[in-house]
């Protein structure tokens, strides 16, 4: 009695852990999207029995950090385990079709048997006429044949070979006209199957525990590595003499399989995937290597000063679920800066489809107070950009990005907008003005190589020309450069700096110039390089 018992009892708990594992499908709560990571809350809710259960909850994005995985649920709720996949396969799994969705697959199915059919029948066709021809081949050389018989013959095979060929296009147009069909029908069952949300493949399966039978919330949260975000600015200015209006945008990529619906998105510039290990200084041992030539590019040059050809811009954006004007998208997003990252709370829902595209979504529009100078380097680039100056810049809260710039109702380009510096002031470059002509010309009568012994000297000697072309006063920061030794045997003189600031650690020469309209400046700039007459400086000139 006591074994029957016994038997009895692990049979039921063999019952209760058997039992049909229960479903339900996450929706999408808020999403935090940082610089390489998405931290999703999802919420759901479940009908449970007493005692313990199986659920398995759909609609979990397809990939993610297991470690970062959490759930959240009533007291009397025990979640006892947690499992990611990809792949659950259930005996349990429900059939999720409607009627209308089978009808579609029975049609589709038959359709499928109708195209096999016909082409089946035109294979057989084929093959007779084949047949037919092959026969004919053989009677050519067949003497028994007279030729009244030979006339039956051939007249036979011409009538035949036509209802074939005949028969053939028939059915070609039918397959054509099932094959259309099966299209059509193909598209209904992807329509009435297509859920409100795309559905991910991602599962998490739960074991849990319930003291008391009802419906069960759960709100879930964990990071996906599969979504990025990153600033992106427009830059609009109307004259060097009023402000400059920054929109300050973002771009959200995602691939998690799921698209966000009306979501509530928290933009962050924070990295959940850091290594939060402190460093630990290691000895620092010195030790020789290969002596390095200067670049022939500009050293320091201004950040941002290079614009970006004139290409159209290429990003989706995204309709938030209100419309709101412009002027109007500051009031929806609070900024919230700690120690450690910022992040962009958005109070409008927005839609962010699952396909690795670009997603505009507008955080903030702001005003920068702006003073305008004009840059040249006519060593590296023979034009004039105009920057603007930016004072106080830390209290915008800007990130690193690119920015498109419209200046005087025109796009002109692209430019980076860089706060992570230690300067004052920010330069943004606002594009290329044409109306100031630069040149830089090499003097041929004042260059040249000398031969001294075992040595020889080269002279250079250049001419810069800035032209001011506008109608109003123009100041503009001009820059140059001469070469720096590495080597003792090299001997570096500048002979002329045209009353330029030298710095004679990187070798730049600096004027600030003030031009009328119309108004033209010439500079002279010459340098000696001295060195082994048996050697050759390959970046000299």
């Amino acid at each position: 009695m006591k074994n029957t018992l016994l038997l009895l009892i692990l049979f039921g708990s063999m019952l209760t852990f058997a039992q049909k594992p229960v479903f339900a499908t996450a929706k999408i709560k808020a999403v935090t999207v940082y610089l390489n990571a998405a931290e999703l809350t999802q919420n759901t809710s479940v009908n449970l029995p007493a005692g313990t259960t199986e659920v398995v909850i759909k609609n979990i994005a397809n990939h993610l950090n297991q470690n970062t995985i959490q759930i959240a649920a009533p007291a009397s709720v025990t979640v006892m385990s947690v499992q990611f996949t990809n792949n659950y396969i259930s005996e349990f799994e429900p059939d999720e079709s409607n009627p209308l969705i089978k009808k579609v697959r029975d049609s589709v199915s038959w359709v499928k048997k109708e195209i096999k059919r016909i082409q089946i029948l035109n294979n057989a066709n084929k093959q007779t006429i084949a047949l037919l021809d092959n026969n004919q081949s053989v009677t050519g050389v067949n003497t028994g044949l007279n030729v009244a018989e030979l006339i039956k013959l051939v007249d036979y095979s011409k009538a035949k070979r036509t209802e074939l060929d005949n028969t053939i296009t028939d059915l070609q147009e039918k397959e054509e006209f099932w094959n259309k069909r099966l299209t059509e029908l193909n598209n209904k069952l992807a329509f009435n199957t297509k859920n409100e949300e795309k559905s991910a493949s991602g599962k998490l399966i739960l074991q849990v525990m319930n003291t008391i039978a009802g419906n069960i919330p759960f709100d879930i949260s964990y990071i996906t590595n599969s979504a990025t975000w990153k600033p992106f600015y427009e830059l609009r200015a109307e004259n060097i003499k009023n402000p400059i209006n920054m929109m300050y945008k973002a771009q959200v990529f995602q691939n998690s399989g799921m698209d966000w619906k009306k979501v509530k998105l928290t933009l962050s510039s924070g990295n959940p995937n850091q290594n939060n290990q402190a460093p630990q200084l290691q000895p620092w041992f010195l030790r020789y290597s290969q002596p390095e030539y200067i670049s022939n590019a500009l050293q320091g040059k201004v950040s941002g000063i290079q614009v970006a050809p004139k290409e159209g811009l290429k990003e989706v954006v995204v309709t938030a679920d209100k419309k709101l004007n412009k002027s109007d998208i500051s009031q929806y997003t609070s900024i919230n800066e700690n120690q450690l990252n910022v992040s962009f709370d958005i109070d409008i829902p927005y839609d962010i489809l699952s396909n690795w595209k670009a997603h505009s979504v507008s955080l903030k529009e702001i005003k920068l107070p702006a003073a305008y100078t004009y840059y040249a380097a006519p060593k590296a680039d023979k034009e004039a950009f105009l920057l603007a100056e930016i004072s106080d810049y830390s209290n915008y809260n800007l990130l690193e990005g690119e920015a498109n710039i419209i200046f005087e109702g025109m796009y002109v380009g692209k430019t980076n907008v860089n706060p992570n510096q230690t300067a004052d002031t920010l330069k943004l470059s606002m594009g290329r003005d044409k109306k100031i002509a630069i040149t830089r010309e090499k003097i041929a009568d004042k260059s040249g190589t000398k031969f001294l012994s075992a040595y020889k000297e080269q002279t250079f000697t250049y001419d810069i020309t800035v032209k001011n072309n506008k109608k109003e006063e123009v100041a503009i920061a001009l820059e140059d450069q001469y070469p720096l030794s590495t080597d003792k045997e090299i001997t570096v003189e500048l002979t002329d700096n045209g009353r330029a600031r030298v710095n004679e650690e990187t070798g730049k020469l600096s004027w600030d110039l003030k031009l009328s309209p119309n108004e033209t400046k010439k500079i002279r700039i010459s340098y000696k390089v001295k060195y082994p007459k048996d050697k050759n400086i390959s970046n000299l000139y």
